[in-house]
């Protein structure tokens, strides 16, 4: 018998798969569904306990040439597998449009955090009813392009 928050992650994986499929067929753009239209990033990451690659599609939010994505976990009360993955092994690979490219991810500090956070949730509101839901301080992680 299957439990709710295994029903829910597997709506979810069904849904990411979705959502990835679609960005990899439209050059980076979601044509259908409740993410059309978003500002979506694909995040690759190295699993902290599998060692194999996961992929993660994220809405983001621009800061000069650095991209912005926030570990909300839709407000759930832990941070998300994608944020373990990037404390543990930073080097990333990410896909925006047609483009797909290396960058390091590193956690705002605080200062940063406030101002990055504010900036991504004019953009997208839910993200502060995220924080409302939850008690933990979400995280915003910034991606920096490799050379």
């Amino acid at each position: 018998m299957r439990t709710p928050q295994a029903s829910t992650d597997f709506d979810l994986q069904r849904i990411n798969d979705d959502v990835i499929a679609q960005f990899r067929s439209n050059a980076g753009t979601i044509v259908e569904g409740m993410f059309k239209d978003a500002p979506i990033l694909l995040l690759s990451t190295i699993g902290v306990r599998s060692g194999k690659i996961r992929v993660t599609p994220l809405a983001h939010t621009r800061d000069g040439a650095r991209f912005v994505i926030v570990a909300s976990n839709g407000g759930g009360p832990r941070h998300p597998d994608w944020y373990h993955n990037v404390v543990a092994n930073p080097v990333v690979t990410i896909e925006v449009g047609p483009e797909r490219f290396k960058a390091r991810a590193s956690v705002a500090d605080s200062a940063e955090r406030e101002r990055l956070f504010e900036a991504h949730a004019q953009l997208m509101p839910q993200f502060r009813e995220y924080q409302r839901m939850t008690d933990r301080r979400i995280p915003v992680v910034v991606l920096e392009r490799v050379e």
